[in-house]
């Protein structure tokens, strides 16, 4: 491991609802050359009883001779390391075993966040910011971040048959009477692999402004815009303060900075602020939300992708209740079930979908196409 000399800083976090328990423990795989940080991130693991630590090793090669034996549900694989690197033993870790979860453990550096965003691009599931000191590695939000993916994507492999039937029923709405002026999405936890999917599926066909929420350090926003824009449809940037929303751009909001919707019918503008955070986040759905309800006359679509907690749940109430509508990703689909579940469990939705099926949905609904 390589330490950036870069503080990471996270905020407390509240308590979220826990990700359903395969009915086994997950068994994970470490992957680091520092053994300092292997037997750190094995006592955060094994804190709790739903997981197991199977194997420790340092370098890729080993872990590709391994991955079989262990019989391994989730990896946590670092980027940097000795005999052969992360990006190295990726597609091999693919091959030898292609239902297993890969988390990519990133420095926070401008390269880190490149090769992480990268790596999921090549079938990683996920990445996880690094810490750059081993202090900091017990800091909460760390823990919670990792505890969260972990069982997360171990479920999504085992395809563990949820808790739905102690929920109540999800109650759908109907389809808006007008098409929205502006698509809104906010995700988090699993949010980097969700939109590759789900602006693949967009296409080069929506004909509003985009604007995007995803909760994720400032090193690594400017660099999921290019990567969404590589992608070769629509153009993504960080939006800037004060410039011009344009139909079939995706305007993300820049780390630590919240995204706002300032104007009327005759265009849209950006504001960035460094007000303070909600849900403890920064940048937050929520506000992002309520400033494109005022600015749109309540012609907004939602569509709220994997992540942990309930950012957005109050942002879109405002939107349904201005007339607008939302989606929702569903729980088989979603890493984390917190953001999509809260909206869809408080019967917000005109859809709960699983993620292919969210982009046709969506430019169904912009079409003002009634089902």
């Amino acid at each position: 491991m390589t330490a950036p000399g870069i503080a990471f800083a996270r905020p407390a976090l509240p308590p979220a609802r826990s990700t359903p328990a395969p009915t086994s423990p997950v068994r994970v795989m470490l992957c680091d050359d520092s053994a300092v940080i292997r037997s750190a991130l094995a006592r955060i693991l094994e804190s709790d009883p739903e997981i197991t630590v199977v194997a420790r090793v340092e370098n890729g090669k080993l872990a590709i001779e391994q991955i079989r034996a262990a019989r391994v549900d989730v990896v946590v694989l670092d980027i940097e390391m000795p005999v052969m690197d992360g990006m190295t033993a990726l597609p091999r870790l693919l091959r030898a075993d292609p239902g297993v979860r890969v988390i990519m453990a990133s420095t926070l550096t401008t390269r880190g966040a490149d090769i992480a965003l990268r790596a999921l691009r090549l079938g990683a599931a996920d990445y996880l910011p690094k810490p750059s000191s081993i202090g900091t590695v017990s800091d909460d939000g760390f823990r919670r971040e990792l505890l969260e993916k972990v069982k997360g994507l171990a479920r999504m492999r085992r395809r563990a048959n949820v808790t739905a039937r102690s929920r109540p029923p999800i109650v759908l709405r109907p389809a808006p009477i007008f098409p929205a002026r502006l698509l809104a999405i906010g995700s988090s936890t699993g949010g980097p692999q969700a939109l590759f999917t789900l602006v693949q599926g967009l296409g080069r066909s929506v004909g509003v402004p985009v604007i995007l929420t995803q909760h994720m350090p400032a090193t690594f926003t400017p660099i999921l815009a290019e990567h969404l824009s590589r992608l070769g449809l629509m153009p993504c940037t960080e939006a800037r303060d004060g410039e011009s929303l344009v139909a079939g751009r995706i305007y993300l909001a820049p780390g630590d900075r919240h995204l706002l919707v300032e104007g009327g019918r005759t265009g849209f503008r950006a504001r960035v602020t460094s007000d303070p955070q909600e849900n403890f986040c920064r940048p937050a759905v929520d506000p992002m939300l309520r400033s494109a309800v005022a600015a749109a006359e309540g012609r907004v679509l939602v569509a709220m992708l994997t992540g942990m907690g309930h950012d957005g749940l109050a942002g879109t109430k405002a939107v349904i209740e201005a007339g607008g509508s939302a989606v929702a990703q569903d729980e088989a689909s979603s890493v984390v079930w917190g953001m999509p579940g809260a909206i869809a469990t408080a019967g917000l939705c005109h859809a709960v979908l699983p993620l292919p099926q969210i982009a046709p949905k969506l430019l169904q609904m912009l079409r003002g196409a009634r089902p």
